[in-house]
């Protein structure tokens, strides 16, 4: 839980921020941002994507230097982009693309550029491995300093760079969105960092647009909007719609459009498919209908969907489109019936971020494109211009990279490039994840606007809102099976979130008829 403490009226100020403006290409980002930070604080800077707040913490931290204003850090003025001042104040960053070395062990990423050494001169391993291990356990990590960083997974590797940074007597940790790319497990363990560094007198801002992650961590939300600084209060004084209708500047009634009614016609069986050895699994889907899947981590979700899409090897079982069986395991077979996956990892498994929207937005159609092996450039941007634009994507051109687009407008084009051609059944693994609250409204609607003309959608989702709200029937999955089915009616319960909890973690048996592993 947040720390809930009133600030003593002498808290000491690390970090003051006034009148920060600052614009790229002559577009404002900043304007006019005054921020200030006091130790043993934590502060949670909301916004949605392009709202300035990455912009501000390389500001606060040196990286940039801002257009107007000033940077004081415990007292003494930050010269512009002087990033050494700023290190040597005590400011430490730990950005979205972590700065560690991968190819390095552990001990050697804590203690690069500033080794320890004997009285002769020479480096001392041992010294620096029992240090790194002492580190490592005081933060909860129980592993071998020996391991090479890449080898760990992004959470993991996160906690280290901020043992790195407070190791070297930062008083000021700027976390650039600490959570982006986790597991959600790792985000437990991260908040009792943040918690434990806040109590020690660390003064902690950390960029997030997740409700769920503020009031974890944080004592204190600042919102952006446009480059303004619209809110900031306490915790104790500011409720979640509040934060959200601040960073989006409108009511949140229309957040979640309403459901269309679901056909009769069955579009996708699912027959006794056993995935990574699990019982078997079945389940249908009717044209029109979104069936949400929730479950805890490690529930079988994304399995789930891979095998349907063929990208999973199953060992039995069917599957069957508008009544004709496909080829299991096969995406090439599945993508022919009218398949279509839009996956979790949107930036490792979904798109090629160097590659333009055009190339990305055309890459699992790129045949019907094609004559003879050559591309038909102009037929391709027709039809992904079209599609785009009924997505309302947010782009200077198709020609744009797709590393430079919001994480919602890459969004957009993961799922439109498949609608250049016919969908029966789209499955949607984490749809909105890494995607701000504006921007999940658009991606909602386009999800009922395709439900609503006839495709059959399957969407697993950890948000919970966004599983009751956008379902017409849900599963919850646990151990790779249906613990439970629930209907429409089901999921507007008043305790509904407690239930789904329970079926997830196995504290309720399944209260439907339907079987343990097999549902309709």
């Amino acid at each position: 839980m947040p720390d809930t403490r009133p600030l003593s009226a002498a808290a000491v100020q690390t970090l003051d921020c006034r009148g920060i403006t600052k614009a790229f290409g002559g577009v404002p980002v900043l304007k006019g941002i005054s921020l200030a930070l006091e130790a043993g604080t934590v502060t949670a800077l909301a916004g949605e994507n392009g709202a300035g707040k990455s912009t501000l913490m390389k500001i606060a931290s040196g990286l940039y230097k801002p257009d107007e204003g000033t940077v004081t850090i415990r007292g003494e003025h930050l010269a512009a982009g002087n990033t050494q001042l700023a290190h040597h104040l005590g400011v430490a960053i730990v950005p979205q693309e972590l700065a560690s070395i991968p190819e390095m062990t552990v001990w050697e990423n804590l203690f690069v550029g500033r080794e320890l050494r004997s009285s002769l001169g020479l480096l001392s391993r041992r010294a620096m491995i029992a240090e790194a291990r002492r580190q490592l356990q005081d933060f909860g990590l129980d592993l071998d300093p020996g391991v090479r960083m890449g080898t760990l997974p992004v959470g993991v590797r996160q906690i280290i760079e901020i043992i790195k940074a407070t190791s070297r007597g930062a008083k000021i940790l700027l976390l650039d969105e600490p959570t982006s790319a986790i597991a959600e497990q790792e985000v437990a363990h991260l908040a009792t960092v943040v918690r434990s560094l806040r109590d020690q007198g660390v003064a902690l801002l950390f960029t997030t647009h997740k409700m769920e992650e503020i009031r974890a961590m944080a004592d204190r939300v600042v919102v952006l909007r446009d480059g303004n600084l619209v809110e900031d209060k306490s915790l104790r004084e500011i409720t979640d719609d509040q934060i959200v209708e601040a960073m989006i500047g409108r009511e949140l009634e229309d957040l979640f459009p309403a459901l269309p009614e679901a056909g009769a016609e069955v579009v996708l069986e699912v027959k006794d498919l056993v995935v990574d050895g699990r019982p078997p699994l079945s389940l249908t889907v009717r044209r029109g209908e979104i069936l949400g899947l929730a479950g805890l981590v490690g529930a079988g979700r994304t399995e789930l969907m891979e095998a349907i899409f063929g990208m999973r090897a199953t060992a039995a079982g069917e599957i069957l489109v508008n009544g004709r069986k496909i080829r299991r395991s096969n995406p090439a077979a599945a993508i022919d019936a009218h398949l279509a996956l839009v996956p979790e990892d949107r930036k490792g498994a979904g798109a090629v971020l160097s590659m333009s929207v055009l190339d990305n937005a055309t890459l699992p159609r790129l045949g019907a494109f094609s004559t003879a092996g050559w591309i038909n450039n102009k037929s391709r941007s027709t039809s992904v211009g079209t599609v785009m634009s009924s997505l309302r994507l947010r782009s200077r051109s198709l020609d744009q990279s797709m590393e430079t687009l919001s994480g919602g407008n890459q969004q957009k084009v993961v799922l439109g490039r498949w609608l250049t051609g016919p969908v029966d059944v789209l499955l949607l693994d984490e749809p909105t994840r890494g995607v701000d609250i504006g921007a999940r409204s658009e991606i909602y609607r386009i999800i009922v606007d395709l439900a609503a003309k006839g495709m059959a959608v399957i969407m697993a989702s950890s948000d919970m809102p966004e599983i009751l709200s956008l379902s017409h029937r849900a599963f919850v999955l646990r151990e790779g099976g249906i613990a439970a089915s629930l209907s429409r009616e089901d999921l507007q319960a008043p305790n509904i979130q407690d239930r789904i909890f329970r079926h997830a973690s196995g504290q309720e048996a399944n209260s439907t008829k339907e079987p343990r592993h097999g549902a309709q």
